[in-house]
């Protein structure tokens, strides 16, 4: 594993120090304070800002914005993205940290405003009674066929994205699997996609409720379900 430059070495610019002071001082899954941040970079104005540039590099740095459980003063170095100590590699980003509001509408109309991950609408309720759903964007890191990875954007409400960590989908294994489907499983398939929700047959939702029966009902079901088959 090579040695990393030193986070204090002046050489740097802001953006590359606030870097190495995360994977040497802080390291990754860590909490750390806007007052320790200062306080390690008297020296370089608008420190705050050049740890947020590193986004644009893949890295991720949640506030409490992104996580309750963090106090407001607080951050989680959550994840390393390029590294930018090493010449060329902080020219490789591929997207912005912030959105403008007209490109956040822009990804929800995309996307149906639902979230992805569950499913449920903007401001829309949980059915727990405690709160109603809150939509972000979130980053998705896409492994392409042709073994580049992107970083898209996704509708994702704020439960799921709470805790959800770093997320990678595998685009060339989804697609292997489609080319896979058979004519019929295909053309079910599609129809889900047109409609953006899967509808469930009515086999399915028979074997929903027989899951929610309890032991006696289940064993009266697999005797009528034997007695139809003999």
């Amino acid at each position: 594993m090579a040695t990393l430059p030193s986070w204090q070495d002046g050489k740097f610019g802001g953006k590359i120090r606030a870097a190495l002071w995360l994977e040497m001082e802080v390291g990754e899954g860590n909490i750390f304070t806007k007052a320790q941040l200062r306080q390690a970079f008297p020296d370089v104005a608008q420190i705050d800002r050049r740890l947020r540039d590193l986004r644009d590099h893949g890295w991720r740095i949640d506030t409490s914005r992104d996580d309750p459980a963090l106090k407001q003063e607080e951050q989680r170095y959550v994840s390393k993205g390029a590294e930018v100590w090493i010449p060329g590699q902080s020219k490789i980003a591929k997207h912005k940290n912030s959105l403008t509001a007209t490109q956040r509408i822009k990804v929800w109309q995309e996307d149906n405003f639902l979230c992805r991950t569950c499913g449920i609408g903007m401001g829309e309720s949980y059915g727990d009674g405690i709160e109603l759903s809150k939509l972000n964007v979130a980053r998705r890191n896409v492994l392409m066929p042709d073994g580049t990875v992107e970083v898209q954007m996704v509708t994702e409400c704020k439960r799921c994205g709470n805790g959800s960590g770093e997320r990678q989908v595998d685009l060339g294994e989804v697609l292997s699997t489609v080319q896979a489907l058979a004519p019929l499983e295909r053309k079910v398939f599609a129809g889900w996609i047109e409609a953006d929700r899967r509808t469930l047959s009515p086999l399915e939702k028979l074997w929903g409720v027989f899951r929610t029966l309890p032991s006696e009902s289940r064993e009266a079901v697999k005797q009528a379900v034997n007695g139809e088959s003999n």
